[in-house]
């Protein structure tokens, strides 16, 4: 966790419209929000209206300079999708633009994301004994045994 407090909207848009400039040379004339719906990404770029949306929880976790790899990846597709150039992370054009910008490729996964997928429930045949491992709950009442239809119960 960073001491920084977290970017205002007014904040963030100053900020993305400044590393427009800096490494892209050229305005970043749209939105830039948070999302905090985003679980698994650390941002993304809107198709439709050319926004870009940020996870905030990158910036708590992370702190300001994880954020600013974010804003630079975003903007990578933003500025190849106005220009009508390949904007998709397969894309020649935007792996170049990647390189060039010193853009990062991925951000860093979330501490929060791994936690809740390490949970992992064990459930155990009564009758044969056999193991099984799942991350969602299992009904035992409605569920048995593929092998030999024994009863289930959670051993964990």
């Amino acid at each position: 966790m960073q001491n920084e407090p977290i970017l205002t909207i007014p904040e963030l848009q100053a900020l993305t419209e400044a590393l427009s400039m800096q490494w892209f040379h050229k305005p970043f004339q749209h939105v830039v929000s948070y999302n905090s719906r985003l679980r698994t990404t650390g941002g993304r770029y809107m198709l439709s209206d050319h926004s870009i949306e940020v996870n905030p929880q990158i910036e708590k976790e992370f702190g300001r300079d994880e954020v600013v790899g974010v804003i630079k990846h975003e903007l990578c597709h933003y500025h190849l999708h106005i220009e009508g150039r390949g904007y998709k992370h397969g894309d020649s054009d935007f792996k170049a633009l990647l390189k060039k910008t010193n853009s990062p490729r991925f951000c860093k996964s979330l501490k929060s994301r791994k936690l809740s997928s390490r949970s992992i429930r064990i459930y155990s045949c009564m009758q044969c004994g056999l193991r099984y491992e799942r991350k969602r709950r299992v009904d035992t009442q409605r569920y048995r045994c593929g092998k030999c239809h024994g009863v289930l119960k959670e051993t964990k």
